[in-house]
């Protein structure tokens, strides 16, 4: 009789086997521990982007179900465009690849006057590993050393893209407040700014504070060869906090909607995203794990050597960020639209 019930058990499972029955689906944790993840970085070697990216990579693979390798790769181009078209239409879409992007990427495709090839709001938002604030600093013998200065002095200003915040911040202080900067767009990262700084090429440039604050640029500063002239954001940051605020000299309401909607997106930091159609169970861990890997107590002690800081913020606050950028009045996006329109 055993023998019998055996025979027959063994007949039902082979039936399965033949009729295609499915199989147990595979794991989050098996799925990682067999594919590495790509983290694209949106901008060239060294800058802070960079320098978040790769001291991320390791704590990132720490959190992730099954620790895969996180390999960095650079794909600079188009202010962060190039690499967030690539992540939106040809990334795979099962949670092998994400991207640090740039909080441009967030309202460019709402005033550009080109088709861009990304949309903000189809992409799955992953989290940001800080919020932001610029500055504008010049150079020792810069005739700009305050804010006074900014706007009876011309200066000259080194960039990267047209639509880079290091170009569009200083345009609106010429657009809206009479600022006599001549801003050259053009150069391929901050490293190649400042080294056109120290050369005389140019006189100065808007930088985030995370910059300033690491690199060449905190040497500099320590020994007196940067002026900070002026903080460029919603809010002031604490390790500038005797810098002037841009937005306390912009008293007119409709110049005042422009700089705080290009301000807005600031508060994405450096954000990091998913292509669209990555299954949930994956996004869900990829989420979970960005937002321990970015508290551990390692990883912040990490940063700070770069003397940076770690400001966790969620996905899901992304979004909401997105939906108030969308929620922008046309008048005001008509105006932000001439900031972006080469003269």
């Amino acid at each position: 009789m055993k023998l019998k019930h055996f025979a027959t058990a063994a007949t039902i499972a082979l039936s399965a086997v033949l009729s295609g029955a499915p199989a147990m689906a595979e794991t989050v944790e098996e799925f990682y521990s067999a594919n590495p993840v790509t983290l694209m970085v949106s901008a060239a070697p060294g800058g802070g982007a960079d320098l978040y990216a790769r001291a991320f990579a390791p704590f990132l693979s720490k959190y992730i179900p099954g620790h895969p390798n996180v390999v960095v790769t650079n794909v600079p181009g188009a202010g962060g465009l190039t690499a967030a078209a690539q992540l939106q239409n040809s990334a795979p879409r099962d949670g092998t690849m994400i991207a640090a992007l740039q909080r441009n990427n967030l309202y460019l495709p709402l005033v550009s006057a080109e088709k861009l090839a990304f949309d903000p709001r189809e992409v799955s938002w992953i989290g940001s590993l800080n919020k932001e604030s610029y500055v504008l600093i010049t150079w020792e013998n810069a005739p700009v050393k305050t804010l006074d200065d900014l706007f009876v002095h011309p200066l000259t200003i080194g960039s990267t893209s047209f639509n880079n915040e290091n170009r569009t911040f200083p345009a609106m202080i010429n657009e809206y407040l009479g600022g006599k900067l001549d801003i050259v767009p053009g150069y391929k990262g901050n490293d190649e700014i400042a080294l056109a700084m120290e050369r005389g090429e140019v006189q100065g440039r808007a930088v985030t504070t995370t910059s300033l604050l690491g690199g060449n640029d905190a040497n500099w500063l320590a020994e007196g060869k940067l002026h900070v002239v002026a903080q460029l954001a919603m809010r002031p940051s604490p390790a500038v906090k005797d810098v002037p605020m841009i937005l306390d000299r912009v008293t007119d309401p409709k110049a005042r909607s422009v700089f705080e909607f290009m301000f807005l997106p600031l508060d994405a930091g450096r954000p990091f995203a998913a292509p669209p159609g990555v299954p949930e169970d994956r996004l869900a861990a990829l989420r979970s794990a960005f937002e321990a890997a970015a508290k551990d107590p390692a990883f912040v002690a990490e940063v700070a050597k770069q003397n940076a800081t770690v400001e966790m913020i969620p996905g899901l606050e992304i979004h909401q960020i997105l939906d108030k950028l969308y929620a922008t009045q046309p008048e005001v996006l008509d105006r932000v639209k001439g900031l972006l329109v080469s003269r």
